[in-house]
């Protein structure tokens, strides 16, 4: 490939890509009925119920106080319930009824978008696509904390972690992290 045929095909990815995440943050956002971190503390929350605002932040990318801020809203349209955490300090996150209903709203409407993008592809193509995003998403996964930023608008259950590759190349970059030497002995 040449040089401008690589810059096409990274302005493709980048067309393509962004033209994605348009569609499915309108839509997340429109059925959340806010912007910003809304649908994805919503869809999250599916994977991980009773997190602590503590470990709601990471996946959403906000500040503690940004997340209780989000929390607050939430709670306050009927989406989540807090309860006793872990510890005296803690409070645990989980979706109500609605909530739920809400996330699996969301869930269904990105599967529908992202099918539809996908519609022009023949079989081959999406086994090959398929095998290319995984190699993708498994270069680009830093730790764990990014492999749950990236993952918070995924489906687990057509995903689990055992095939999952941001999931993989998160393990493997902790195994690795834990087994560096301390430098500081």
């Amino acid at each position: 490939m040449t040089g401008s045929e690589n810059r096409r095909l990274q302005t493709l990815v980048g067309a393509l890509v962004t033209a994605l995440s348009d569609s499915l943050t309108a839509s997340a956002d429109q059925v959340a009925g806010h912007t910003g971190a809304t649908a994805a503390a919503l869809t999250y929350l599916t994977h991980e119920p009773g997190l602590s605002i503590d470990r709601l932040k990471g996946p959403l990318g906000l500040s503690q106080s940004a997340t209780v801020r989000l929390v607050d809203r939430l709670a306050a349209d009927g989406l989540v319930q807090r309860q006793p955490g872990q510890d005296a300090r803690s409070v645990a996150v989980y979706l109500t009824g609605t909530g739920a209903q809400a996330a699996h709203s969301i869930l269904e409407r990105r599967g529908a978008l992202l099918s539809a993008a996908l519609a022009p592809l023949g079989e081959q193509e999406r086994t090959e696509l398929t095998e290319a995003l995984e190699k993708m998403l498994q270069h680009i996964t830093a730790d764990v904390v990014h492999a749950r930023r990236i993952c918070r608008f995924c489906e687990r259950p057509v995903c689990p972690n055992e095939l999952c590759p941001v999931a993989i190349a998160a393990r493997d970059a902790e195994y690795l992290s834990a087994a560096e030497p301390d430098e500081t002995g």
